[in-house]
């Protein structure tokens, strides 16, 4: 293959999600069958068929059992707003992540106590099986599901305190800030490591997408006086949400 060429499955693929974007072949309308590529298109059966492979691995089709391939309703991806500032007294940091301040998002949590991690325990410089705070949170916007996160804290910093129980006591769901604040640690830095992956079977699950689908994956720590005092994995699927950052310029 000389440069700029391209497989022949390649080809294919690139004109029918051409077709795909511009609306000749609008959503739930039934992909060309592997024979009549072949004869469109003048390739093999095997080409054929690595072209419908690549585009249901990007998420434009879906095959239905016993009926065929058909295109996939494509959603318009909505914004989640991050940011490091929150006004005083405003709005929980779930509610101000999310970019429409008409919507009204629940979450549902479940915490339990564990032992970091070789990973989780680097994230937070601390000693591998030393005892953390691990919360599953599972976000809902409207009735959809926005994203997963699960976090961990030290409790060498929280454990027998009024926070030590993220979403229980008398600051639960009220964010990292304000609980480590109420146990003198000031909040004062936040890094987010964004990449993007395969989301993993059982997250696509609890997110209403199909195999092949791609998350952003965020790691996000937060820091008092250069200690960090949580980490989170935070999933959102890529199809429908972009992320939008607020960093302000000092």
């Amino acid at each position: 293959m000389t440069f700029g060429e391209q497989p022949a499955y390649l080809r294919v693929a690139g004109d029918l999600r051409k077709k795909i974007v511009d609306g000749s072949l609008p959503p739930h309308t039934r992909l060309p069958s592997q024979a009549r590529i072949r004869e469109q298109y003048g390739v093999s059966d095997t080409v054929a068929l690595e072209a419908r492979k690549v585009l249901m691995a990007e998420g434009l089709v879906e095959g239905r059992s016993g009926s065929g391939t058909y295109v996939r309703e494509r959603p318009v991806p909505r914004r989640i707003a991050r940011s490091g500032y929150r006004p005083p007294g405003g709005a929980t940091p779930f509610r101000q992540e999310q970019a429409d301040a008409a919507v009204r998002g629940t979450w549902e949590s479940r915490s339990e106590r564990a032992e970091a991690g070789a990973g989780i325990a680097e994230r937070l410089g601390i000693a591998q099986g030393d005892p953390v705070m691990c919360t599953h949170y599972v976000y809902r916007d409207s009735c959809d599901v926005l994203m997963l996160s699960t976090s961990w804290e030290p409790l060498a910093l929280t454990g027998r305190t009024p926070v030590m129980l993220p979403e229980e006591g008398p600051l639960g769901g009220m964010g990292v800030v304000e609980r480590m604040a109420a146990i003198d640690l000031v909040v004062d830095n936040v890094t987010e490591e964004v990449g993007a992956r395969p989301g993993l079977a059982e997250e696509l699950v609890a997110l209403g997408g199909v195999p092949g689908h791609v998350v952003i994956d965020i790691r996000r720590t937060y820091f008092a006086s250069g200690r960090a005092v949580e980490t989170a994995d935070v999933i959102v699927p890529a199809d429908r949400y972009r992320l939008a950052y607020h960093l302000p310029v000092r």
